[in-house]
């Protein structure tokens, strides 16, 4: 018997493969989409029985009227051919066109509507993402690399947060099962902040334990805030439209759940610094405002408002004063003349003069000769004694 080697091996199926199978008509569900770098498209067609990898090159891309997506189900054409250097085979494609709905991309659709009409997916129930947790829980696979990079862009950007691993499997018949499990148990025993569900790319297939029924039910019941991150950026899982927030990637789950420390502290001085600044323009405004009211500047003002009355109130006083002195001089004149009149009226002034009461014998006043008679008493008081008289003759 010939011993072949690898290289033969490979070189003789290759050529029996290709030229039995140089154009091909296939149809299978589209999965494990990936455009490649270079721009040719690799992808997986497969159906409940069988895969087979395929190609389309970059040169007859231009020939596609549809965007592909898992999950379609397509018709291909092509020739078969066989990649030596791994020792696989492929489609080459020329051809691809749309011949369906995938039975998976059908489940999918069913299920979505279903819960979106429970209300599941309402933005109204989404819960807030705390700004900074304490404690982060992670429900993945803990040997998976999306576990490794949550792990190392938490501990450069929130170095001290911790993170609380709850493993499931994240692909299998159990995954879904076990994913809703630990979600569960992050919540009866209050494990975690914010927790962090998710795996790193895949095929369709293998990302449909996130859109199982337990899961996106254990997602939505959650009263730890969930961020669901499943796959890459085009890859998308039910538990996205459950959870609290989607994150295109775990790295990215990551750095929405621990804010950059050394930025936040950056901001926090900025923050202070301008607090700062400002409260020392207030001062200064303030004290510029403050300094009329100073001790010696109030004293000033305060005898600058007092002045102008003391003179008003001492030219007052004055005023008073005068009208007083003149008034008591106004008195005292009237006085002196009224006591210049009193005394002139007076009968001891009158009697100083040289001049006498006359009186009869009953004391009553001789104002006239006729109020005597001849032989009458008369008594003559002069200022100093008193002088009897007879009244001898009465002169009309």
């Amino acid at each position: 018997m010939r011993i072949f080697s690898v290289s033969e091996l490979t070189e003789c199926i290759r050529e029996n493969l290709e030229t039995a199978f140089t154009s091909v008509q296939v149809e299978g569900e589209l999965s494990n989409y990936r455009p490649s770098s270079t721009g040719h498209l690799y992808f997986t067609l497969k159906d409940p029985g069988a895969v087979i990898s395929g190609v389309l090159f970059k040169n007859r891309i231009k020939s596609l009227s549809f965007a592909p997506r898992d999950g379609m189900l397509l018709r291909v054409r092509g020739r078969i051919s066989v990649y030596g250097q791994r020792g696989t085979y492929q489609i080459v494609c020329e051809e691809l066109e749309l011949a369906g709905t995938g039975d998976i991309l059908a489940v999918l659709e069913k299920r979505k509507q279903m819960f979106a009409a429970e209300g599941l997916f309402d933005p109204g129930r989404k819960k807030s993402i705390p700004r900074f947790p304490k404690t982060v829980g992670v429900v993945s696979s803990p040997t998976g690399a999306a576990v490794r990079d949550i792990l190392n862009i938490i501990r450069r950007r929130a170095e001290g947060m911790e993170v609380v691993i709850l493993p499931a499997p994240v692909q299998g018949s159990e995954a879904g099962r076990v994913i809703a499990r630990r979600i569960e148990q992050a919540n009866q025993w209050a494990l975690a902040d914010v927790l962090i569900i998710g795996r790193g790319g895949g095929s369709l297939e293998d990302l449909l334990p996130f859109s199982e029924e337990c899961v996106v039910r254990a997602v939505a019941a959650s009263a730890i805030p969930i961020v669901s991150a499943v796959g890459h950026e085009i890859d998308y899982a039910l538990s996205d439209f459950a959870a609290d927030l989607r994150a295109p990637t775990p790295s990215a789950a990551a750095e929405l759940v621990s804010p950059d420390r050394e930025e936040t502290r950056r901001i926090i001085f900025g923050m202070q610094n301008e607090l700062c600044r400002s409260m020392q323009e207030r001062i200064s405004r303030i004290r510029s405002l403050a300094k009329p009211f100073s001790k010696e500047e109030l004293e000033y003002r305060f005898r600058a408002l007092l002045q102008p009355r003391l003179m008003r109130f001492e030219d007052a006083k004055e005023g008073v004063l005068t009208g007083i002195s003149g008034r008591l001089s106004e008195m005292r004149r009237r006085l002196e003349l009224a006591l210049t009149s009193l005394e002139a009226g007076s009968p001891q002034s009158i009697l100083e003069r040289g001049f006498s009461v006359v009186i009869d014998s009953t004391g009553k006043p001789v104002r006239s000769a006729e109020d005597t008679s001849t032989g009458d008493t008369l008594i003559i008081r002069p200022l100093r004694g008193t002088i009897t008289a007879a009244v001898t003759g009465v002169t009309g």
